[in-house]
């Protein structure tokens, strides 16, 4: 078994998660990478991880273990770890990578410089029309959009990219054979097609309420900047742009009604350092600037 195949094994084994996995790329940074060494034994990864043959922990990855070697070795859904060239620099940075990327698509879309673009799932006109007002200049620099293929700002974000002609990069929180919501399903397939989509859960995977807050680390984690457009307090965007602010990325902000609760968030975020954003050479100077 190569190190690829070995590392997918790691993602699909039960009990492992986002912690472990980072403990594990730890450890081979740390170690290297001798090809020879894979898989490692039950009591090896035990070791590595620091559990004890008695905890929950080791009996729930004893159980799916072996099982997850045997998937690896015949998986054929496209996919990329942290320790391949394809892989994002902008994304190792972050906290918690994710160990294994699934996708469709065109990784070289990875390679551009890159916008987050978040917001309320209810978007008024006024955010759509921002949307529709800003990005067309920005996507002409050669800068790729990333979103959420959610309803709403992500939407309108997806189609006026493919509208002008740019790269579309989309990160789900579901498996990639299932789409969510339902009806995004051609949306999905665009953005496979004119870019590229992203997910860090295998085939099959439904859409968890917890799947949401991982998918926007990811968001946050490919683009040099992040774009709030309409966002209501304690929404899923300003999760994002607190996760880029904890990475050292830039988070803008559109400003809006202050008797409009979907500016609420964007407003906050203002209020609190974020670059307000008037024209469409806001956004541009800060992507230049980060790269």
């Amino acid at each position: 078994m190569n190190q690829t195949q070995f590392l997918l094994a790691l993602h699909l084994t039960a009990g492992i998660g986002k912690a472990r996995e980072s403990r594990i790329i730890d450890y081979i940074n740390e170690f290297g990478q001798n090809s020879e060494n894979y898989p490692w034994s039950l009591a090896e990864l035990s070791q590595i991880l620091g559990l004890a043959a008695d905890s929950a922990s080791y009996q729930q990855i004893q159980a799916t273990y072996q099982q997850s070697l045997n998937l690896a070795e015949n998986f054929l859904v496209p996919f990329i770890t942290y320790f391949d060239l394809d892989y994002p620099r902008r994304l190792r940075e972050i906290y918690q990578p994710p160990l294994i990327l699934f996708y469709q698509g065109n990784l070289q879309s990875l390679s551009l410089p890159a916008l987050a673009v978040v917001g309320t799932r209810q978007a008024s006109p006024y955010g759509l029309q921002v949307v529709r007002a800003l990005l067309p200049e920005v996507i002409d620099t050669g800068c790729a959009i990333v979103s959420g293929l959610a309803k709403g700002i992500d939407i309108m974000a997806h189609q006026v990219t493919f509208a002008s002609g740019g790269i579309p990069i989309g990160v789900i929180g579901t498996g990639l054979d299932r789409v969510y919501p339902r009806q995004h399903r051609i949306l999905q397939e665009q953005v496979s097609q004119q870019g590229l989509v992203l997910s860090e859960y295998p085939p099959g995977t439904g859409p968890l309420k917890g799947h949401f807050p991982d998918r926007n680390r990811i968001i946050a984690g490919l683009a040099s900047a992040t774009l709030v457009v309409e966002a209501h307090l304690h929404s899923g965007s300003l999760i994002t742009a607190n996760l880029a602010l904890q990475e050292n990325r830039q988070v803008l902000a559109v400003p809006g009604s202050i008797l409009s609760p979907s500016s609420a968030g964007a407003n906050a975020l203002i209020q609190a350092g974020a670059l307000p954003v008037l024209s469409a050479s806001d956004i541009i100077g800060s992507v230049r600037q980060l790269g």
